[in-house]
């Protein structure tokens, strides 16, 4: 069995869904984009490793603190490492049809790019 652990409120906190402009925002940016569509498609949580190609480790974690003030993340241990979830539920309650449309159309551009 794999021990899930969120870190104490008071190191990462869990924010609420932002309004609309600050999830907007956060989403502006193409890597943090590929970040929440790889996580979208997974449908669980994943290793931050895996949520993103070509920028170094210091920049990912910039975006994931962006992602997780917006309130489209929370940070996890699983096993002993360090994963995201994406707050579907959450964002989905606060904005009833962004997160399927906005990775719907991410989804779209990957394919198209081959």
């Amino acid at each position: 069995m794999v021990e899930v652990q969120a870190f104490p409120a008071d190191s990462y906190p869990v924010h609420q869904v932002g309004p609309l402009h600050q999830v907007l925002a956060a989403l502006q940016d193409p890597a943090r984009l590929e970040m929440i569509r790889r996580l979208r498609n997974a449908g669980v949580p994943m290793q931050c490793s895996a949520l993103y190609d070509g920028i170094n480790k210091s920049t990912a974690t910039h975006h994931f603190k962006i992602l997780r003030e917006a309130g489209l993340l929370e940070r996890l241990v699983l096993g002993g490492l360090t994963h995201q979830r994406l707050r579907a539920e959450e964002i989905d309650a606060a904005l009833p049809g962004l997160l399927a449309s906005v990775v719907d159309g991410a989804n779209r551009e990957v394919a198209a790019r081959g």
